[in-house]
């Protein structure tokens, strides 16, 4: 008799699910989120498991690494197929979860994702870390801007170097302000120092990352784009088909085709909105800035620009570039210039 399990993840404890080959429940329970609480309730049945689910968050693949290194037949799961197969369930708890998921697993009716490897884990974490330090800059940034100006002191156009300098000027005179502008200038001179800081480890990441390395060959390719999509890929080999990278980051139409109804619609925006956000860069400075080296790919996004808008072309060429990269990873290949569209 074939044992399947599923595991619904939470932050202190799982719940755990048990059911044989005809979906018949044997055990259910509730296991410490931590491997080897697991990996030891597992061993204490005494069966051999078929397949074990676990659906993907932010604790799921630390738990699925341990889980895989002890032997277990474990999947993680496409967080994007799970809720669908659970739309049809009217009371949702965590124990019901367990349940449906060893269901899944029961059926096969699951599509199984890549767990990637620490060094991927670590360089994206770097990455968000770095973009959130961005992001908070702006924020104090806008935020003293918007404050400014609701007195009527207009900040301007201002460089890195010139912003404090500027922001104090229009201040003096107005002690409520000058309050105001301390703190935030003195949060904002700690976020640039650490961002640039990161930023700086960022470029030297990309510089020594084999994979990134070779990314960076492509014209408008810099280190964030290169080190985004390298993180994102991880392993080439699990892809079939380099073209499957396209759909795989939500940059292909979606599409609905019943009876006489057939609609093509925008892309899917499915996948790693990081990773689509990265190459929709790359095309917009390949298509907007004189790089060189990228003629073909260039003049086929521009023929798409002229039909279909320059956006339009922007996102093609992001398709495009997803596609290519994928196959130089595959290759170990830097760029080639007469790369034509795939």
């Amino acid at each position: 008799m074939y044992h399947y399990a599923g595991i619904d993840v939470s932050l202190e404890c799982s719940s755990v699910c048990l059911v044989d080959g005809t979906g018949k429940i044997l055990r259910e329970t509730k296991v410490a989120s931590e491997p080897a609480a697991l990996i030891a309730w597992f061993r204490s049945l005494g069966l051999v498991l078929e397949r074990i689910g676990l659906e993907a968050g932010p604790l799921s693949q630390w738990l699925y690494a341990g889980l895989r290194d002890a032997g277990l037949a474990v999947e993680l799961l496409e967080t994007r197929h799970v809720r669908e197969a659970f739309k049809s369930m009217p009371v949702k708890t965590d124990r019901n979860d367990a349940r449906r998921i060893a269901q899944l697993m029961r059926l096969g009716w699951f599509r199984p994702v890549h767990c990637k490897s620490v060094a991927a884990q670590e360089t994206r974490a770097i990455l968000t870390a770095r973009k959130l330090l961005q992001s908070k800059l702006r924020d104090v940034e806008n935020s003293l801007r918007g404050i400014l100006r609701g007195f009527g002191l207009k900040v301007g156009a201002t460089t890195e170097r010139t912003f404090a300098g500027r922001i104090r000027e229009l201040v003096t005179g107005h002690p409520g302000l000058e309050l105001v502008a301390a703190a935030l200038l003195q949060a904002h001179a700690v976020l640039l120092r650490e961002f640039k800081s990161l930023d700086k480890h960022t470029q030297k990441l990309a510089r020594t990352h084999p994979s990134a390395k070779l990314l960076m060959t492509t014209p408008s390719v810099g280190p964030i784009v290169a080190l985004t999509y390298a993180a994102a890929i991880d392993d080439p080999k699990r892809f079939r088909s380099s073209k499957a990278t396209g759909a795989h980051f939500g940059l292909t139409p979606k599409k609905y085709q019943s009876g006489e109804t057939d609609y093509t619609g925008r892309i899917s925006k499915i996948g790693d909105a990081s990773v689509r956000e990265a190459l929709y860069q790359a095309a917009h400075v390949m298509l907007t800035k004189p790089v060189k080296n990228c003629s073909a790919l260039k003049s086929w996004a521009m023929r798409i620009a002229r039909r279909a808008g320059m956006r339009k072309a922007k996102v093609a060429l992001a398709r495009k570039l997803a596609v290519i990269l994928h196959r130089m990873l595959a290759d170990t290949k830097p760029f080639n210039p007469m790369t034509k569209a795939i």
